[in-house]
């Protein structure tokens, strides 16, 4: 599709064209899926059943408007680290092709589209939003100062939740700051596992993860933390009174962790990459898990 759009353009604008979606990631959509399940278990979770359709339709847009956003500035903040990481030299800024400038222009334009579409909510979400932003526009930032980028990457990524919740109930009940820890948990799980394959470059350059913090217990402390969602996900099912489909998505997904965590017992980088793009079906069942919950209850 995206290779369509970019045969309709002029021939001189295709090339940047192209750097730009890289930037923005847009020919890699699984981070961007793995920040819309939370966003959807929220909306289906604070609607009691299948959501209006204008939060849905703002919030799945602004999903993918924030996520760019937030690989673009991502980019930027790694401008200097990314030459030196054989798996993101050839990024756009890295190589070249888009200059620093060039990225913070696509990153304040995509929050700006973001942030129209909040406009259309209410004033608790447009006020949420603005830490939203700014947890996005921070997370980057943070691998040079501590060894916990993964969870403000969470938070950054969770933020659409309470969010959620506002845009469609006027408020953030307990249950929307549950799933909220919940995905903090979630997002340190497999984004750890994605900062796995860089764990040696990342060494050398200076850079901090917590990958480079578990050292060697990274895969007991991945076990534990993914026990300790799925403990949380079956708290939020029993507080919004889910029933026996909810219950098999968890045992599903817990399955899947079993999967990954065997998978990567010998840290290959591609296993680990395959782990965790393997999260976004972790996702996918919880949701599904959700919406049949809902349905039949």
């Amino acid at each position: 599709m995206l290779d369509a759009l970019l045969r309709a353009l002029p021939a001189r604008h295709r090339a940047k064209a192209r750097d730009y979606l890289v930037l923005t990631r847009m020919d890699r959509p699984v981070g961007a899926l793995l920040l819309l399940w939370p966003t959807w278990w929220a909306l289906w979770l604070a609607a009691g059943d299948f959501p209006p359709w204008g939060p849905l339709v703002i919030f799945t847009l602004g999903v993918f408007a924030m996520r760019a956003a937030g690989c673009a500035i991502n980019d930027y903040a790694d401008r200097k680290l990314d030459p030196q990481v054989a798996r993101t030299a050839g990024r756009p800024i890295a190589a070249g092709r888009v200059t620093p400038r060039e990225a913070l222009v696509v990153f304040a334009a995509l929050l700006a589209f973001a942030f129209v579409l909040v406009l259309f909510t209410n004033r608790l979400t447009i006020e949420l939003s603005f830490a939203g932003a700014a947890l996005a526009a921070a997370y980057p930032f943070t691998k040079r100062y501590t060894y916990l980028p993964q969870v403000v990457l969470g938070a950054a990524f969770g933020w659409a939740i309470p969010m959620a919740f506002a845009a469609v109930s006027n408020t953030v009940p307990p249950l929307g700051w549950l799933l909220f820890i919940a995905n903090i948990l979630w997002s340190v799980v497999y984004d750890t596992m994605y900062a796995m394959v860089d764990r040696e470059d990342d060494l050398k350059a200076g850079a901090k993860s917590t990958a480079i913090l578990f050292g060697d217990a990274d895969l007991p402390i991945l076990g534990i933390l993914a026990a300790t969602f799925l403990l949380a996900m079956l708290f939020a099912g029993q507080r919004a009174q889910l029933g026996w489909p909810y219950w098999l998505s968890v045992a599903g997904a817990a399955a899947m962790f079993g999967w990954q965590l065997w998978s990567i017992r010998h840290r290959a980088r591609e296993a680990c990459l395959a782990a965790f793009r393997h999260n976004n079906w972790v996702g996918l069942v919880l949701w599904a898990g959700i919406v049949v919950a809902l349905a039949v209850r």
